[in-house]
């Protein structure tokens, strides 16, 4: 699997996403689209979106509620230069658009994909023994310390984790989470005692690999402003992608400032 199937699995899947074809991302023009709830969509995406913003780098992709997309419409290509539309000041004008649905802009995440001649030239030495766990084996390590690796609340989708073990004792975790058909979502946990030894990324690459040789694309996903997972992402392989904002209705925002 070379890059340019990387590439084009992961438009294919933004597609149904967004409810657009994969080309749309690729335009020289921004476009719109109408959001709709479709079976082939990232498992955790709660669909239809209020407005979600795409870009691979080309134009922005935006999909969301219908009477809202006239105004989004003109809002993306009112702001000069693409990336103004993922940052303030450009997003405020968005906020004020949302609030005719009683939503704000909520998350801003940068999206990775793997460089495949990275992710198999790695070679940073890992200390402890790295071991790959299948579903029975990582069935009762749902707890706080490893909640970017497994997720509680989508169980059913954690198919495959490599762990990192010290005399025997769990230190670090990399989950994949099968949130679509063709690409599957990696999350990575290191307990704070064992940080900055090279552990995530040794994780995350093994964990990459092991995603690759099952046929599947490995992703990964972090805040713009988590630097620390951004570097994971490159020191274990992975380039950016896209990137996306997203609007959620307004009581969402409150309850997770409330419990965050």
């Amino acid at each position: 699997m070379n890059n340019d199937t990387i590439l084009k699995i992961a438009l294919q899947q933004s597609a149904c996403d967004c409810n657009c074809a994969p080309e749309d991302f690729l335009s020289d023009h921004n476009n719109v689209h109408e959001s709709i709830a479709d079976d082939r969509a990232r498992r955790y995406l709660k669909l239809p979106h209020i407005c979600n913003l795409v870009s691979y780098g080309t134009n922005i992709v935006a999909t969301g509620a219908a009477e809202l997309l006239p105004e989004i419409e003109r809002f993306i290509n009112s702001v000069p230069g693409i990336e103004n539309c993922f940052e303030t000041p450009g997003l405020y004008p968005l906020n004020r658009i949302l609030e005719r649905a009683g939503a704000r802009v909520c998350f801003m995440a940068d999206y990775f994909l793997p460089d495949e001649k990275e992710i198999f030239r790695y070679s940073q030495s890992c200390a402890y023994e790295l071991r790959v766990l299948e579903e029975k084996e990582f069935a009762e390590l749902y707890l706080p310390e490893w909640k970017n690796a497994l997720c509680a609340d989508r169980k059913h989708l954690d198919r495959l984790a490599v762990g990192a073990f010290d005399q025997g004792g769990l230190v670090g975790l990399a989950g994949c989470s099968a949130d679509c058909d063709t690409m599957w979502q990696i999350g990575v946990d290191v307990l704070p005692e064992y940080r900055r030894q090279g552990i995530a990324s040794a994780l995350t690459n093994r964990l990459a690999r092991e995603t690759f040789e099952r046929g599947l694309v490995p992703f990964y996903c972090a805040a713009w402003s988590n630097v620390k997972s951004v570097r994971n992402a490159i020191r274990s392989g992975f380039r950016p992608g896209w990137v996306e904002v997203t609007a959620k209705k307004d009581e969402f925002i409150e309850n997770m400032i409330k419990n965050p």
